[in-house]
This record gives C-alpha cells, structure tokens and sequence, in this order.
C-alpha cells in the first residue's frame, strides 16, 4: 500500500454569514472530496499541541508524525533547510518577511504580493545597505515572494517576535521584538567566554548573544530596513503608481537547526517518499524527513499555483517509487489571511477539480492500492484572517475501507465520523498502520 496526504493550508473555515450561516467546505463546489468522504472514514484531528502557536510549521509536522517538544525549533530553521543554508552551531535563523506598512499599520504581511525576482533585488540590497553595517553577524537570504531568511550568528531564540499575519490593520511598533518572560532566566543569558574563560569571537561556533541583544539587535534592523527599503527604486515607482509598496522587513520564527529523525525511520514502510510544495517552510520540513523536494514549475504559493503540475508530480512519485506523497498547496490559506471569501471558496474548489480529481482518477486505475488522506493544517477563518487552533477535518480513504455513515466532507459532517477526535501523531500513527 502506497500513501499520499494532500493538504489544502488553511482550507477550514467558519460559518460564514454571506454564505447562509455554512462554512467555506459545506458552501464549496467539491464532489471529489465528498466522494472520498462518502466512501472513506473521516474524523477530526488536532494539529497544535497546548503551548504551541497555530503556525503551519507546528501544524504541518505534526502531521507527519513529529512530536514538537521534541523537534520544534520555528520556521527559520525549516526554511533554511528548503533554501539549502546548512545552519551552523550558533545560527539563529529567522523567518524574513517583507511587508507593507502605512501610517505606522501592517497593512499586508506579503508586501503586496511581492514576486521572487522583485524579492531578490530587494534582498540584495539590504545586504548591500544594512548587513554590512554588522559583518559576520547578519545575512539576508532570498527565499520564495515575500518569505525569506535572516540569519543571525550568535542570536538567542528566546525573544517573542510577532507573526505578521496575525496582525493584519495593527500598529507594529507596539509588536517590535522583546525578550521571552515565561523561560528560565537563565535561557536568557549570553554565552562569551569559553571553558577556560576566554573571551568568544562573536562569530564562533560557541558564541551566544542575550536575549536582550538579540532583540536589540533585531529590532534596529527592522526600524532601519523601513528607510532603506522605502527608498529602493522599486518602491518608489510602487508608491508613484498607488501600489503597495515592500517597505519593511519583519523578521518571526526563529530557531535553531533541528534534530529530527527521518519518516523513514519512524515508518519503516517508508522506504522512498517526497514532498511537494511551493513554501519553503513545508520544503524543509521534508528536508528534515529525509523527504525528497520535487519542485514543480508554475508552483507559487498563490491561488494560480499549477495545480495539474502538481498532480502529475505526485502521480509519477507514486509511480516511480515513492512509497509516501505529501501534496501541501498553500492556496486556500493566503487567500483566508486575506479576507478574500470568493477566492478561498475558488481555492477549495481548485484543490477538489484540478489536483485530487487527476490523482484519484489515476491511482484508482492501479493494481497496488494507493490510501489517500485530505485534510488542512489549520483554519484560517476569512472572517478572522489569522490562524486559529481549532480540530481540523480529514478524510483517509483507500479501495476496500469499510466506509462510515458521513456523506459530505466539512467541518461539521466530519464530527460524526467513525475515527472521532484524534490528535497530533495519531493521525500519522493511522494513517501509517493502512497496510
């Protein structure tokens, strides 16, 4: 039995007045995923462990099985993996978005959905312009559209940095950097001399910055990045043009390199798998789990991803070899950060028409069983436009499961299905044991 998990990001909802009081996946066009719900057994699942932020990198790992007070480290790390940055020992990597701001707001935590080679000019130049002013210590990375990384040497991860899109229309500065205050103190401390007691070079290995310096440090690049990038050619032709204009970077979900065991040795079944996303985050993740990155060409991030592109990839995994597929199209999840109710319903409906349908279509055909699991990493409410920790539904469907009575798959259906409310690694530990 071969498996593959296809993920819509954020693709759960709310009920939503303009919709007559349904949700996105009850309101939603979708007969494939109903299809499997109807044939297959669903369930709810919780995917953010008490204490953990609803972020897609808690929710997304989780997922394939990893305990996060074992492994969590935030996104930068992951992020870095998926970039092809190997982190060194003291390397404090962060999570780089470019943003807009306005009248001392966060207007959009995309920069105006900035594109990847926009992007890179813009990274460039902040090297150029404000990583030089600290050799050695900062480095900017150009990663996807408006996600990238800030590495900085010797930084400490225990500073609270706020997620952007969790504040969309909020003031920013009153979310500048700050130091943990629920950690042991001593967490918070530097590290400058070494065993004998001599002084560390800021850029060893063994070096470790306060909590407090990092902060400090953080938060100078942020205030001077906002000249800087205000000032690129790029943004003022934005501005003249009445364009949202990436004009700050806001550095989150930092941390430091991981220590992960493979899928491959937590499933033994998993002989050969891959992953395949836009998002760097997800990317390194399946670096981590010893998973296979397949990059598909036209693959965005966005609403117009190649989402046939996408199923052809996974089909020929499948095909090829791979015993394990993991499908994330992150779609669903920016249209609900931002607010655009008619786009996430088209996302839900891309996801059901344009990718499970060619990959059900096609696996349904083969001789060796393929078990398909549907599911989201979390709710991004439209309403709300931020994530939310709340269960998620999933279906898991292969040829011959004794399907349960839920006919439609939602929200609200997949409450009375036969695998009830599972959390965390159990899903994995399932989905895993279909043999």
């Amino acid at each position: 039995m071969k498996h593959i998990i296809i993920l819509g990001d954020g693709m759960a909802d709310h009920p939503v007045d303009r919709l007559g009081g349904k949700t996105l996946l009850q309101y939603a066009k979708k007969p494939y995923m109903d299809m499997l719900a109807k044939n297959g057994k669903t369930g709810r699942l919780v995917t953010v462990p008490d204490g953990f932020h609803p972020g897609s990198e808690v929710a997304n790992s989780s997922i394939m099985g990893y305990d996060q007070n074992e492994v969590y480290e935030g996104r930068g790390p992951l992020e870095a993996a998926s970039i092809g940055y190997e982190m060194s020992p003291n390397d404090f990597a962060l999570r780089c978005n470019i943003i807009n701001v306005n009248d001392g707001i966060i207007i959009t935590h995309n920069g105006g959905n900035l594109e990847t080679e926009d992007a890179d000019v813009l990274i460039k130049y902040l090297n150029e312009k404000l990583a030089s002013q600290y050799p050695g210590i900062v480095k900017f990375i150009t990663g996807i559209q408006y996600r990238h990384l800030l590495i900085i040497k010797g930084g400490n991860k225990y500073v609270d940095c706020a997620p952007p899109h969790d504040h969309p229309n909020e003031e920013w500065k009153p979310l500048l950097v700050k130091p943990m205050s629920n950690v042991d103190a001593s967490l918070l401390e530097g590290h400058y001399k070494d065993g004998e007691g001599n002084a560390l070079a800021a850029t060893s290995d063994e070096y470790r910055m306060s909590a407090q310096e990092t902060a400090d440090l953080l938060n100078e690049l942020i205030l001077k990045s906002q000249e800087i990038l205000e000032n690129h050619p790029f943004n003022v032709a934005r501005k003249e043009r009445g364009e949202r204009m990436a004009n700050i970077i806001w550095p989150w979900g930092g941390g430091y390199r991981p220590h992960m065991l493979t899928l491959s040795q937590m499933y033994p079944q998993i002989k050969r798998g891959s992953v395949i996303s836009a998002v760097d985050l997800i990317r390194g993740i399946g670096h981590y789990a010893g998973l296979r990155n397949i990059i598909v060409e036209g693959a965005t991030g966005l609403a117009n991803t190649n989402y046939e592109g996408k199923a052809q990839a996974a089909i020929n995994a499948l095909k090829e070899g791979d015993d394990f597929v993991y499908v994330h199209v992150e779609a669903s999840d920016e249209a609900g950060h931002d607010g655009d109710l008619e786009l996430k319903l088209k996302t839900i409906e891309n996801l059901d028409s344009r990718l499970i349908k060619p990959i059900y279509d096609e696996v349904s055909q083969w001789d060796e069983p393929v078990c398909i699991a549907v599911l989201p990493d979390h709710p991004t409410p439209v309403e709300i436009r931020t994530h939310v920790k709340e269960p998620v539904p999933f279906i898991i469907y292969y040829p011959g499961i004794e399907p349960d009575k839920v006919e439609k798959y939602d929200e609200v259906s997949c409450v009375r299905g036969d695998y009830g409310l599972i959390e965390l690694q159990e899903f994995m530990q399932t989905f895993m044991n279909i043999k």
